[in-house]
């Protein structure tokens, strides 16, 4: 090519498509308030990866700020926006239609697009989100995740993800929410608490 002047014409990238979704990021409302004096005040979303011989599992969690307590939560092998919905349907499930409720999420797309969006929407829900790379604004949930895994996840080896699945549930349903002492509840456990301040 050299020798007959010749050169090579760069492929040029494609735009990527309009998917017709929109992507909606609110701001830090929350601020790292991380208390609530009732329930349904405040709540706290994210998601984290737990490594199996089968890949990826992926646990996204729902976290009422007033008990510390989980109140949704899925798990999927794709990072999709339908798992951070669901988790979310089941903490409505759980808690009734809230009532002047903040939740509050990172910027993912999956917490960011229409779908999830609209959801919250569909429920009264005010829309907070951690601001871009910072980690901080949503310590509570990564408190959460600390404690699943160097309590629970660190100690075994998965082969498939139904495994982590059934282990995950386990800790979350039968010790974190029942049993586990908080040390920002006065180490009572965040259905305990709960039970104190008679939440149904």
């Amino acid at each position: 090519m050299r020798l007959h002047g010749l050169k090579a014409r760069p492929r040029r990238r494609g735009l990527p498509k309009d998917d017709g979704l929109r992507s909606i990021i609110a701001g830090n409302i929350l601020n790292r308030q991380f208390t609530a004096e009732a329930p349904n005040q405040r709540w706290i979303a994210d998601f984290t990866y737990i490594w199996t011989a089968e890949g990826w599992l992926y646990v996204a969690v729902v976290i009422d700020l007033f008990s510390r307590r989980v109140i949704g939560w899925s798990m999927s092998d794709t990072m999709t926006a339908q798992f951070v919905t669901d988790a979310l349907i089941m903490a409505i499930w759980r808690r009734g239609k809230p009532d002047a409720l903040l939740h509050h999420s990172n910027q993912g797309s999956q917490y960011t697009g229409e779908k999830f969006q609209r959801l919250m929407a569909d429920n009264g829900v005010t829309c907070s989100m951690s601001r871009s790379g910072n980690v901080w604004d949503n310590a509570a949930m990564k408190s959460f995740f600390f404690s699943l895994k160097t309590e629970r996840v660190s100690r075994k080896t998965y082969r498939t993800r139904n495994h982590a699945k059934a282990d995950v549930f386990d800790y979350i349903e039968r010790i974190y929410n029942p049993t586990r002492p908080h040390s920002t509840l006065g180490y009572l456990s965040p259905m305990h608490f709960e039970r104190q301040a008679q939440v149904g």
